[in-house]
């Protein structure tokens, strides 16, 4: 069942959904060669309790680290450690969400260590801009597919493939909730829109032509490309509102 936020819990999750925002801000400036994405995590997870709110992945299902950062070809849920050392030219997915006074803000941005090749830079941004291309489609009235619909149409100029084995998904006193958005074009998310509703936008793009997936048997939680390509991901928190969406995960 797909929740409709009151106005005291569409409040409560624009707070979390700022700090969310704050703490890809905070994290930007250390995204830098050398790095560890230990370190990385580290500091997320001192961030975020002072400022008095809780690192939702902590724990969640047995996610060891309290933010996700999936490297070039990890296409999400990679899990922070001493090992992974940020080098010239990576791109680095960090995934973040606070669960502030109940509620959950949920945000994540791709980042370019060093010198990045222009066509991986290229790819980076279109995907960013393909997550607002989502965005952008949903109107109370319209129905969730056209997610979708506009993700889909805008990648497929340049060859990329999308991501189908992860979704976007409904939040908010819960880290998952009803409905799962789907980032191509499917009959499955044929749900009308409705003003209240809050849900994720967060299309995972594969720079190659398979959408193809698989999960590491080591840890049970990283997940790479199918073909060793690289994988880029944004993500923001929105609300459907009367005319549109309103993101929540922005300073």
């Amino acid at each position: 069942m797909i929740g409709i936020k009151t106005s005291e819990e569409i409040e409560k999750m624009r707070k979390a959904g700022k700090l969310a925002a704050q703490l890809l801000d905070y994290i930007e400036p250390f995204v830098q060669e050398g790095v560890t994405t230990l370190y990385l995590n580290d500091l997320c997870a001192i961030f975020t309790k002072m400022h008095g709110a809780v690192s939702a992945p902590l724990n969640y299902r047995g996610f060891p680290k309290s933010i996700c950062t999936s490297i070039n070809n990890v296409v999400c849920h990679g899990i922070p450690c001493a090992d992974d050392v940020l080098k010239n030219g990576d791109i680095i997915n960090i995934d973040v969400t606070v669960i502030l006074d109940g509620f959950h803000g949920d945000t994540s941005r791709t980042f370019m260590v060093g010198n990045v090749e222009n066509r991986v830079a290229d790819f980076v941004r279109r995907t960013e801009k393909a997550m607002y291309h989502g965005i952008e489609a949903v109107k109370p009235g319209k129905y969730l597919y056209e997610v979708g619909r506009a993700v889909e149409k805008y990648t497929a100029q340049f060859g990329y493939s999308i991501v189908r084995d992860y979704t976007g998904h409904g939040i908010g006193r819960n880290f998952h909730e009803d409905p799962q958005v789907f980032h191509h074009y499917t009959r499955a998310n044929k749900i009308r829109l409705q003003k209240g509703m809050t849900f994720t936008v967060e299309p995972m793009i594969n720079m190659g032509s398979s959408y193809k997936v698989k999960t590491s048997r080591k840890d049970g939680w990283t997940v790479t490309t199918a073909d060793g390509s690289l994988s880029a991901q944004f993500e923001h928190t929105i609300l459907v509102t009367a005319d549109g969406a309103e993101i929540l995960t922005r300073v």
